[in-house]
């Protein structure tokens, strides 16, 4: 059996067959979560080598595009299948609301077909820790046997770093990222896949949704983790209502999926006050300015570890952990002390030991006031549910059947 009709089978099976509201959703595609384990002290420095190009568009003027995206870091790297083509080759591509162009050609060749249409111009995005560059074409995408986007444009890669076992990226952020991306036209946005299903009314609400479910273990691998919804809100995913926040006016979290929070820890221990941030699928912890972080350490009675780069505490310690408060447009959303600790599963992997909890907060390494004071990362994502509305220029976070789950440290014990 081909993979091509395997993958045809499989976008034949992604039928709405749940209600939504209020838009009009034409599907939903599932999120596989891969595991790409590598040691504490890498998985901050990769982090922070994605937050330093992420910031690098802060140094330049804003009419300058934004040509330097981030880069994907994970160690656990959440990815969707998508086609391209006619008949569609099935690529599987990392899911990134944090950068906008989406290119394929990382592991598996760029298949032309009838309907592949060089454009003449190059492409390359810098991501930190990867880049790639290569031809920009027009293709046929099928996102699922309801999406499919005519002419959308796709990088396709000549050469790339950084991306072992994917084919390249989904890029899910904001269309202004993409412009700078382009030779010789670097004044030109490439459309994204929202925006075209949009346009095209393939979907009757600008938006994408995404969903995930917290890391549990080894079993999980390769395995649906959670979902991207386009056009609407699956309420089935959601406890309560969504709070939406409109991006925030603070440069440079405002080209992003930016927002502003502060954040408080246990009764009403100030850690930040309110200061502009992103969402972001591409990075793995969760980040706070160096001062923030310096409060959250001392309230959390956790130490620097050596070994991993990240804070610990001693198993007998850990059900003194309190919840972390993010108030985001006046609603608190809580990190529970499950939530905040490291899948415990995989401390060896990390270069961590059975005794102790590491922590998913860590320090981006710059003081509150840079305009980029935190990025909600995986660690917060798995436990929220988020919307990304261009269409009203707006972020939109839930709590999920997930929010309070034991999941890490069950029942609080080690």
């Amino acid at each position: 059996m081909s993979k091509t009709f395997v993958f045809l089978l499989a976008l034949a099976s992604l039928a709405v067959t749940t209600p939504v509201a209020p838009e009009d959703i034409q599907a939903t595609v599932p999120i596989v979560s891969t595991f790409n384990f590598i040691d504490g002290k890498d998985l901050i420095q990769r982090d922070r080598a994605r937050i330093h190009q992420l910031r690098s568009v802060g140094q330049q003027k804003k009419s300058a595009g934004g040509q330097n995206t981030p880069a994907y870091n994970q160690a656990v790297v959440h990815s969707a299948l998508v086609g391209v083509g006619s008949p569609p080759t099935p690529y599987s591509l990392i899911i990134d609301t944090g950068s906008s162009n989406t290119w394929v050609g990382a592991e598996k060749a760029y298949n032309r077909t009838r309907t592949s249409k060089p454009t003449g111009s190059k492409v390359g995005v810098s991501y930190g820790s990867g880049s790639f560059d290569g031809d920009q074409f027009l293709d046929l995408v099928t996102i699922s046997y309801k999406l499919t986007i005519p002419d959308q444009s796709i990088g396709v890669a000549n050469k790339s770093k950084g991306f072992n076992g994917f084919d390249g990226i989904l890029g899910i952020g904001p269309v202004g990222l993409t412009r700078g991306t382009l030779q010789p036209n670097r004044s030109e946005f490439v459309p994204t896949v929202t925006d075209n299903l949009f346009k095209s009314k393939k979907i009757n609400y600008n938006s994408v949704a995404v969903s995930f479910v917290p890391t549990i273990g080894l079993d999980e691998e390769g395995q649906a983790s959670g979902e991207l919804t386009w056009g609407g809100v699956d309420y089935t995913k959601v406890e309560g209502k969504i709070t939406y926040t409109p991006i925030t006016r603070t440069f440079p979290a405002d080209r992003y999926w930016g927002i502003d929070q502060k954040l408080t820890y246990g009764k009403s221990v100030p850690i930040m006050q309110s200061s502009a941030g992103i969402v972001d699928t591409g990075t793995t912890l969760t980040y706070i300015a160096s001062d923030a972080f310096a409060r959250y350490k001392n309230a959390t009675g956790s130490e620097y570890d050596e070994d991993t780069g990240l804070l610990a505490i001693p198993c007998a310690k850990f059900g003194s952990l309190n919840n972390l408060h993010f108030y985001i447009n006046g609603q608190k959303f809580e990190l529970s002390p499950d939530a905040q600790a490291w899948p415990r599963i995989f401390n060896e992997a990390i270069g961590g030991t059975n005794d102790k909890v590491y922590l998913v907060i860590a320090d981006i390494g710059d003081v509150t006031g840079t305009g980029l004071d935190f990025i909600n990362g995986m660690g917060f994502l798995q436990r929220f549910y988020t919307v990304y509305d261009t269409q009203k220029r707006r972020v939109g976070i839930s709590r999920t059947p997930h929010t309070f789950r034991k999941v890490n440290v069950p029942g609080g014990r080690c």
